[in-house]
């Protein structure tokens, strides 16, 4: 069963400020001494989308 997601303003833009440590964590380099970077810049980029669009449903960030 195939399903699809439609998301409104999904072509919208929205501006995060992240570091590059953060920006290289979202890319795909791991730091292994410090998790904390990748969890940062998750947390900054779903601040962000609660922020624009009132999103009520939580998610643990990894």
């Amino acid at each position: 069963m195939t399903s699809t997601v439609k998301i409104p303003q999904g072509d919208d833009t929205m501006k995060v400020e992240l570091t590059i440590k953060e920006a290289m964590a979202l890319a795909g380099i791991k730091f292994h001494s410090n998790h904390n970077v990748e969890v940062s810049a998750k947390r900054k980029i779903q601040e962000a989308l609660d922020n624009q669009y009132h999103l009520d449903e939580r998610r643990p960030v990894n």
